[in-house]
């Protein structure tokens, strides 16, 4: 894998965040992540502001690595890279989206499940792929079976992962890293629970370390 996919590989899981309120809580919720040990985010523009949530994250953390996911359009990419986005992600594989990053040297996670998924992401050169919705698409098991035609890429699953399956999905050598949302729930970020979110981070963190050493 390159530089970037390696790094985002390391920290092993990738949090899934949704914020309805940005600028209040986007700057605490940087540091949660960074203080739990897991010093990254894909900020969702499922909720309005998304951009604004990545330019708050990114200038309270640096360091941390801050990309943008459920991206649909190019306008969505131009308004995430303007915020200081590191990388897209996309529920679905987009041609559009693919040459849109591709112009910008922007790394792109495309949504992939299937077999003609998978050979248009061959197409770009692709390392490393979001498998979504995981569980629901079959998870561990049809990941592993895909594998064996496209041996070439590193899966990233996300949807119904948790604690109760992370070290079951990292044990697998496709997997590059996880992501999930259950570390980020809206009812912690709603009351500022931060201290619960560092402890599922640090959780999380736990099971990397476990598995990969």
């Amino acid at each position: 894998m390159n530089a970037f996919n390696q790094a985002i590989s390391n920290i092993g899981v990738v949090p899934v965040i949704k914020l309805n309120h940005p600028e209040r809580d986007a700057a605490p919720l940087a540091k949660a992540l960074c203080e739990g040990g897991l010093p990254v985010a894909e900020v969702t523009f499922r909720a309005a502001g998304a951009d604004k949530a990545i330019k708050i994250m990114k200038e309270t953390c640096p360091d941390m690595i801050v990309g943008a996911g459920t991206v649909l359009t190019v306008a969505q990419v131009d308004a995430a890279v303007a915020a200081g986005a590191q990388f897209i992600v996309s529920p679905g594989f987009n041609y559009k989206l693919a040459d849109k990053c591709q112009e910008l040297n922007l790394p792109y996670f495309p949504g992939c499940t299937t077999p003609t998924e998978y050979q248009m992401a061959l197409e770009y050169g692709y390392e490393v792929l979001k498998f979504f919705p995981a569980e629901q698409s079959g998870g561990l098991a049809k990941i592993k079976a895909m594998s064996a035609p496209f041996a070439m890429f590193k899966i990233m699953p996300t949807g119904g992962i948790s604690l109760k399956n992370l070290e079951e999905y990292l044990s697998c050598p496709v997997i590059a890293a996880c992501g999930g949302s259950y570390m980020v729930k809206a009812d912690d970020i709603e009351s500022g629970n931060w201290d619960k979110i560092i402890d599922l981070c640090k959780q999380s963190r736990a099971i990397v370390d476990k598995v990969r050493g």
